[in-house]
């Protein structure tokens, strides 16, 4: 399939027509409405657009990857989920206010983690609060993780609507994932009712009720995130294909020293088939096809930008186990592509060319940017963007202007990732070690699965890298690992550490 760079011709032939129609007096079009689709915990290879062999069936986000832009390098700005979410939101690295781990993630070992704010500064301006401003209706539906206080949740933020946003990282009142979901945001439904097709219930009825006048609609899943659970027809059918494909006669996990030979012992699963979380996806799938189908039978769906994308890497190597990453190394909580890498789809009618693919990197501050410019806005000019506006990657016009990207977690995370930090520029990625200094390099165009540290092989550009990546801590006043009591002191990049 062509890459967004084979698209120019026809984007321009756009852009041209574009002008054209607005030079001989036509209307000016509405103002696209948005529909922001965020998954939790849901990994690159789990869609069926990035991994036809996949073992799940995710037929409506799919046919999002046929009608817009697929992007084959999105990073979500941290490994874990209320960073990312924070990202998301204000297109500003998590770094800046120090909300670098999960709300409230304690995890220590040989050290301290850093310190953690845990909670989106009031402050900050969000997605909802700047398309206020230009007139939107906003909507949040599903997981929030960005406060521990109402003060602090969607309401707060610049959504009118607030359908089961709280503070909250997962289901996990009475029925978990089916009513009664004892969420201080949502009301029960009839027992049994199954979150995913609710969230999807609350979001179209929101689209009903706004379809005269501009929206943004932000539809955040608990799914795929554990509790691992779904429904049982959804799970026998699953049961029954692995064993009709003969998955249920392979091995599922791998030595972890196969993988990672520096890493504690641990182990990751290499085969996805696991029925549960594959009831899961599906689950999830379908509810995002009741939101399509209503955008659609609202005469809305040519005006409507389309956003689908997840908070962090799929859940590899703890918590249950349940899909694989491979090709990409390690999962959520690592600093591995496998804890960074997810998907991202952009379908925009009229701009971005159906089946459209690029892979240019892209990470999850962009997705605030490029909204407002979507719509003709502009971030606040006291705000200090750290993401870039796409739209001219989505117009077929090459990559935004940026040297890097950059990753900060000071944190044991719960499925056994290392505290570190990481830059990629170009087809290379460094990651640094944070309890003793070493790093490692990776070239992700020869070696996409991080298995060949080429660190010793490198020491030119190791040191260009690292210099770039501190200067980056610096800039952003990043926090790092702190001694126990009368313990060692960790690692600290003012320090000289050695390279490997």
């Amino acid at each position: 399939m062509a890459s967004s760079g084979s698209r120019r011709v026809s984007a321009a032939l756009l852009l041209l027509a574009a002008t054209q129609s607005s030079a001989c007096g036509a209307e000016d079009p509405p103002p696209p409405n948005i529909l922001v689709i965020v998954a939790d915990d849901l990994g690159y290879m789990d869609i069926g657009a990035n991994n036809p062999a996949t073992f799940y069936e995710t037929p409506a986000i799919d046919a999002l990857a046929a009608r817009g832009m697929r992007f084959t390098q999105a990073y979500s700005a941290s490994s874990v989920c209320s960073p990312t979410r924070y990202s998301l939101m204000t297109g500003r690295y998590p770094t800046r206010v120090a909300a670098t781990d999960w709300f409230t993630g304690t995890n220590a070992q040989t050290f301290l983690p850093a310190e953690l704010h845990d909670r989106m500064p009031l402050a900050e301006v969000t997605i909802a609060e700047s398309l206020q401003q230009e007139g939107y209706a906003t909507f949040f539906a599903g997981k929030w993780h960005l406060g521990p206080t109402p003060e602090y949740w969607p309401e707060a933020q610049g959504f009118d609507v607030n359908a089961g946003g709280h503070d909250r990282g997962g289901p996990y009142g009475p029925g978990r994932y089916f009513s009664p979901y004892g969420n201080p945001r949502l009301a029960d439904g009839p027992e049994g009712e199954h979150l995913p097709a609710r969230l999807a219930q609350e979001t179209v009825r929101f689209i009903e009720e706004h379809s005269d006048q501009p929206f943004l609609a932000y539809l955040s899943f608990y799914s795929v995130h554990t509790p691992l659970m779904a429904p049982d027809p959804l799970v026998e059918k699953y049961r029954d294909k692995a064993v009709r494909l003969g998955l249920s006669e392979r091995a599922e996990f791998a030595e972890e020293e196969q993988v990672w030979p520096d890493a504690r012992v641990r182990r990751v699963r290499v085969l996805q088939s696991h029925a549960v979380y594959a009831a899961m996806v599906e689950a999830m799938d379908r509810a995002v096809g009741v939101v399509l189908n209503a955008l659609k039978d609202a005469g809305l769906a040519d005006n409507t930008i389309i956003v689908f994308t997840s908070d962090n890497g799929g859940l590899a190597t703890s918590e249950g186990h349940p899909t694989s990453n491979l090709p990409l190394r390690g999962g959520k909580g690592w600093l591995y592509e496998g804890g960074i890498r997810g998907p991202f789809l952009v379908v925009w009618p009229g701009v971005v060319e159906a089946g459209a693919v690029s892979d240019v990197p892209i990470i999850s501050n962009d997705l605030y940017p490029t909204l407002l410019d979507a719509v003709g806005a502009e971030p606040g000019v006291d705000r200090l963007i750290d993401g870039v506006s796409l739209v001219p990657t989505l117009r077929g016009l090459g990559a935004p202007e940026r040297d890097a990207l950059f990753w900060h977690y000071p944190h044991y995370s719960n499925q056994g990732g290392f505290p570190g930090g990481a830059v990629r520029m170009g087809d290379w990625k460094l990651i640094e070690r944070f309890e003793d200094g070493r790093v490692h390099l990776f070239n992700l165009v020869d070696d996409p699965g991080e298995l060949r540290d080429v660190a010793g092989d490198n020491s030119d550009r190791v040191k260009r890298l690292r210099t770039h990546l501190h200067g980056w801590y610096e800039e952003l006043e990043a926090r790092f690992l702190r001694a126990r009591p009368e313990g060692p002191q960790p690692w600290h990049p003012t320090t000289v550490g050695p390279s490997r």
